[in-house]
């Protein structure tokens, strides 16, 4: 039993970690333990009970003023409860004053996972195990159900919260987390993945100072800037050693996490919807659910925990019909054409692709309404044939007949004004009466929580699916909610349309993967900005970012790699010099940077010399041999872009530890260079290894010689050389 309960203390174990909760004498939910996995001892006698000064104490202990929920760890505080630190609900239930007071009601336990209506949750059968856990108001028929469940094997817990208004009156939700996990110790620090535009996911590491540490996405979409996804790890933990906590949000709006160290040392952990603009009226009898949080805890460093959350994720989120097998590799003619091209061009460019032995063809934005720039065009989903010179099932046939896969991209959250759509349908746009627009990327943004706008855009997608040959859609949104405004709801609601939004959005992706599964969907924010657990339950593969040069990719990679999927990173290969930063780079090591991912090419093949197109033929080849190391091997971060100047390195390995392939971008030069040394890991010790580099033989080791030897690195002979390995067992 991977759950067990005595005397109100209920023990979570996983196959390594030990999570542990108990409803005191007073019925409140305590958090006593979350670490290495221990045995089911009631850890609260660790709880140091004391009169810590402007602490105030619950009805029935004042005269003790040593019970105060101040200071005791606990597993959903809120706010009016005389817990003055960060919380995870503020309620108003009545009396215009959030005072909420939540006491324990009851629990059951049962084998399997949960499900949450209208939102992403990991999923699993009877090798799962749940627990729920109901709390009361003390005073209110106001309830909050806790779900937890846990995936022994996995090492993974998953979490939710739903918030239940069985009342006669409306209950106003301003605040509603998912997870709260409170540590009773300081010194912890926090991981996380910043960024920007063209720089997502950029790894930060700072201990966790007294105060409350932020991060919010206010922008309607997980974001470019932060992502929802952060470690808490102890000092002097690294990628093999040291304790860590990954907490993963599986939600694509707007998010807040939150750390806070107390008054007395302690640290409290909360993620959840972002609560900035945020309100909820619930309705009596209503509930109101909140996203999964998954947890993960390593005692032997951030290599381990992110090994765990890959194998979750592949396993137990990603649903699609092609998690597990090869992704096809693809031309997209975004970067090689823009707006600027007819349908003869496109079969130009995919008849390059064919010879080459690309798999797939993606005709990216340009090809719908008339929409020859970003300034028109959005809403209207139907071909442009003037501008194709045929219907679009034609040109996906004429495409098909050169033995490539078809793909479209899509945005179909956002609205043009010069659109037929807007001008039928103004009321559609996310706008606020009587006030001038905001715009992102001259667009507006639809108002995905109305059933008609999801109906439309449903219609029209699947409309194309229907009467084209389309494998594959690339699934974009260009710009962030701002000023969000919905026709439908009264004033005192538009607190809840950010929230809303991402429901209609999940709700127009469920129906198409629901409907086309065999579809190959691929989401997309401009690049990464929206990246994250909660799109991958209906995306195996995001669009890591529109920075396609390899050396920054470097960094926004490494960033990825701590919690998601390596086969859920789509990379491209694109010209020189790089669009976004103008560096020119090898080809080689952009093919070696793009194998990390879904890979693929983002650029006009016809425009490369033969001996370039020779070699892309080489690594199409290359990846599709060894795809299986490059998309499901367990993925090890050898040397980090940001702790050496000279060099990054990585390495896929495969789980029974026969096969692996290692790679290596220089980033700088030196006259009279060191020596520099690899070592590898995943590796068996007692097996003897064939090793290749760039396809040369090198020699037969010991996997003991390279984990603990290693490789002698070759000299760089250009700017941004490489090297990829290749080592099979004899």
């Amino acid at each position: 039993m991977s759950i067990s309960v005595k005397n109100n203390v209920f023990t979570l174990q996983t196959k390594n970690s030990t999570y542990q909760m108990k409803a005191d004498e007073r019925r409140i939910l305590l958090h006593t333990y979350y670490g290495e996995k221990t045995d089911d001892t009631d850890y609260s006698y660790l709880i140091q009970m004391a009169d810590h000064g402007f602490s105030g104490n619950i009805a029935g202990t004042e005269n003790e003023r040593v019970y105060s929920l101040d200071y005791l760890p606990q597993e959903f505080p809120v706010l009016g409860s005389g817990d003055y630190r960060i919380h995870c609900l503020e309620a108003d239930l009545g009396s215009g004053v959030c005072d909420c007071l939540l006491l324990f009601d009851s629990y059951k336990v049962y084998d399997g996972k949960y499900s949450i209506p209208g939102l992403p949750a990991m999923f699993a059968g009877e090798e799962a195990q749940t627990l729920e856990i109901v709390l009361k108001d003390g005073k209110e028929e106001f309830y909050v159900r806790l779900l937890y469940s846990v995936l022994e094997e996995e090492d993974v817990i998953t979490r939710a919260a739903v918030i239940e208004n069985r009342m006669e009156n409306p209950a106003v939700l301003k605040k509603v987390s998912s997870a709260c996990t409170d540590f009773m110790e300081n010194g912890l620090e926090l991981l996380h993945f910043y960024g920007k535009h063209t720089g997502e996911r950029q790894a930060e590491r700072s201990p966790l100072a007294h105060g409350i540490t932020e991060l919010r996405s206010t922008r309607g979409a997980s974001s470019h800037q932060h992502n929802p996804f952060a470690v808490l790890a102890k000092p002097h933990t690294t990628e093999q050693n040291g304790v860590c906590y990954g907490f993963a949000f599986l939600y694509s709006g707007g998010f807040c996490i939150q750390a806070e160290v107390d008054q007395m040392d302690q640290t409290r952990f909360i993620l959840g919807i972002d609560d900035q603009d945020f309100s909820w009226v619930l309705q009596p009898q209503e509930s109101f659910y909140a996203p999964e949080v998954c947890m993960c805890m390593s005692g032997s460093g951030f290599e381990n925990l992110s090994h765990k959350l890959h194998r979750a994720f592949q396993d137990h989120l990603i649903r699609s019909e092609w998690k597990d097998r090869r992704r096809p590799v693809i031309a997209n003619n975004w970067e090689a054409t823009y707006f600027d091209f007819d349908g003869k061009e496109i079969l130009g460019i995919a008849e390059e692709a064919a010879k080459l032995g690309v798999d797939m063809f993606v005709l990216d934005d340009g090809w719908f309404g008339k929409r020859n720039s970003d300034y028109s065009g959005l809403g209207d989903w139907y071909a442009n044939e003037e501008k194709l010179g045929c219907t679009l099932g034609e040109l996906s046939e004429e495409v098909h007949k050169k033995g490539l896969l078809f793909g479209l991209w899509f945005e179909p959250e956002m609205v043009s004004e010069d659109s037929d759509l807007y001008r039928e349908h103004p009321d559609w746009a996310l706008t606020v009466p009587g006030r001038d627009s905001i715009r992102g990327r001259s667009q507006l943004v639809l108002d995905m929580s109305r059933d008609d706008v999801v109906d439309y855009l449903y219609r029209c997608i699947s409309g194309i699916i229907d009467n084209s040959k389309i494998e594959y859609i690339k699934w974009d949104m260009n710009r962030s909610l701002a000023a969000a405004y919905s026709k439908l709801l009264s004033p005192e609601r538009q607190g809840e349309v950010r929230h809303r939004f991402v429901l209609g959005v999940y709700k127009l992706l469920e129906r198409i993967v629901t409907d086309y599964p065999q579809l190959l969907l691929e989401g997309c924010c401009g690049g990464g900005g929206r990246y994250d657990a909660g799109m991958l339950y209906y995306c195996p593969q995001i669009w890591c970012s529109d920075n396609t040069d390899a050396v920054e990719r470097l960094r926004i990679q490494y960033g990825t790699s701590f919690a998601y999927p390596m086969s859920t990173v789509s990379a491209h290969i694109s010209a020189c010099p790089n669009e976004q930063n103008f560096r020119t780079t090898p080809l080689k090591t952009r093919g070696i940077c793009a194998m990390q991912g879904a890979f693929g090419y983002e650029l006009d093949l016809r425009l490369m010399p033969e001996e370039e197109k020779e070699f892309v033929k080489e690594q199409i080849t290359c990846f599709k041999k060894h795809y299986r190391l490059f998309q499901f091997g367990k993925y090890y971060r050898l040397v980090s872009p940001y702790e050496n100047k000279n060099h990054t390195a990585w390495e896929f390995a495969a789980e029974d530890r026969k096969e692996a392939s290692a790679a290596v971008v220089y980033t700088d030069l030196h006259a009279n260079p060191k020596a520099e040394y690899l070592k590898l890991r995943g590796l068996s010790e007692e097996l003897y290894y064939r090793l290749t580099r760039d396809g040369e033989e090198l020699g037969t080791f010991t996997g003991a010689a390279l984990m603990n030897g290693g490789i002698l690195l070759p000299v760089p002979k250009e700017n941004y050389d490489s090297c990829q390995y290749y080592l099979k067992a004899e």
